[in-house]
């Protein structure tokens, strides 16, 4: 089974950022509504900083 490790979880503007790594596809973002939609894509990042710097724009846009 593939460990999951959870770098960081921030909230902004009611949405949470969670930023996160698996060996299979290295460090990814999701982010989740208060109503329970998640927002993201199975994109590979190589750092965690990259990862959340691409969540936080995705935040931007969601507003």
């Amino acid at each position: 089974m593939d460990k999951t490790v959870i770098e960081t979880v921030t909230i902004i503007n009611g949405y949470m950022l969670m930023v996160f790594y698996t060996r299979a596809h290295s460090w990814q973002f999701r982010i989740l509504s208060k109503e329970g939609a998640v927002y993201g894509e199975k994109k590979t990042y190589y750092s965690a900083r990259a990862a959340e710097a691409t969540g936080r724009k995705w935040l931007e846009q969601l507003g």
